[in-house]
């Protein structure tokens, strides 16, 4: 006599509580977003207040504003004490507006554009159609550089993230083996800056399409390193990469397909000087494909190109190899990439 387990009893003993979490995942950073909108966290950058000195502040409407709040304090962003809300170590740092360090243009720029992507998943599944075409940085950019004002605020969220990559390479790497870089993509130089800064014997060059060229000059003016960092406008593909013993590559090669990657690196090696390096960082897939964050990160780049995608770290060290470099090295980067080093053998 065979018998059968009771759905009910199997559904009693297992906790649906990480599903439920999991269906619910997006409130979170919509609620993020909005206090990013509504400028919370700037109100509060002064000091603690309580909720109805919040709300004249931000222009918000009382009925809901004690439950976000309480919300936000739940999520680590406030801190709640005796009815008065202050910022969070962490919101003070990254989310107060006009600050260095302030990510806020980049969580606004993640609104517009994940959600309208992400919705699309299910179609583009059953497609397999990339739903927001763009071929600059993964559909982050569009026209936004039609817009100075927006493209201020997305490049000036892209500085505070790059200045924490660049304070990290900077400390990883022995530059004092070499005298020059180059950022391949680097916007408006803010990481070439950062590295050239922590090593002043370093003459660094930002690489980027020409219509970057302004906001390269005017951020560089800003920060009175213009002397140091130069910018070389172009295409990776057709024109001439500048020469030197370093050549970072960070975001890039998730943007193309295999094809497009080698040929790339293989430019990239003619351009490192003997005896250099390449410096290669993404949210390269684990050679498992077992970290779901950098696997959903993959699937990000398939929604919103035709051809780009993560890569498991060992493809990279192997199609760095095939470009003719050597000695290829992963290691874990600020806890969300991984950084590959090669090198390039040097004269005989």
């Amino acid at each position: 006599m065979t018998t059968t387990e009771d759905p009910s009893t199997t559904a009693a003993a297992v906790d649906p509580g990480p599903l439920i979490k999991l269906t619910i995942a997006d409130c979170a950073a919509k609620a993020l977003h909005s206090g990013v909108t509504l400028g919370v966290f700037g109100a509060l950058a002064d000091g603690p207040l309580d909720a109805a000195a919040v709300a004249d502040r931000t222009a918000t409407h009382h009925r809901m504003l004690p439950d976000f709040l309480d919300a936000l304090a739940g999520l680590g962003l406030l801190e709640r004490r005796d009815g008065r809300y202050r910022n969070s170590e962490l919101a003070q740092t990254y989310l107060v507006p006009d600050s260095a360090s302030y990510l806020g243009g980049f969580i606004e720029l993640t609104n517009e554009t994940l959600y309208g992507t992400w919705g699309r998943l299910t179609e583009a599944l059953r497609s397999g159609e990339a739903q927001h075409l763009d071929p600059d940085k993964g559909g982050f950019v569009g026209d936004r550089h039609k817009d100075p004002a927006k493209m201020k605020r997305f490049l000036a969220g892209l500085d505070a993230y790059s200045d924490r990559m660049g304070t990290e390479l900077a400390r990883r790497v022995d530059w004092s083996r070499y005298t020059s870089l180059t950022d391949l993509g680097g916007a408006r130089g803010n990481m070439a800056a950062v590295i050239a800064q922590a090593h002043p014997h370093l003459t660094a060059t930002c690489f980027d399409l020409e219509r970057t060229r302004p906001l390269f000059t005017e951020h560089m003016a800003g920060l009175g390193i213009g002397d140091r960092v130069a910018f070389v406008g172009g295409d990776f593909f057709t024109d001439p990469l500048p020469d030197s013993d370093v050549i970072v590559l960070g975001h890039i090669l998730h943007g193309f397909d295999t094809e497009k990657r080698l040929a790339l690196l293989r430019r990239v090696h003619d351009a490192v000087r003997p005896g250099g390096t390449v410096l290669v960082y993404d949210r390269m897939i684990d050679d498992a494909r077992s970290d779901p964050e950098r696997l959903l990160s993959s699937l990000h780049m398939r929604l919103v190109s035709p051809d780009g995608s993560e890569y498991r770290i060992a493809d990279c060290r192997s199609w760095l190899r095939e470009a003719g470099f050597a000695d290829g090295t992963a290691e874990p980067l600020l806890g969300t990439h991984t950084l590959v080093k090669a090198h390039k053998e040097a004269a005989a």
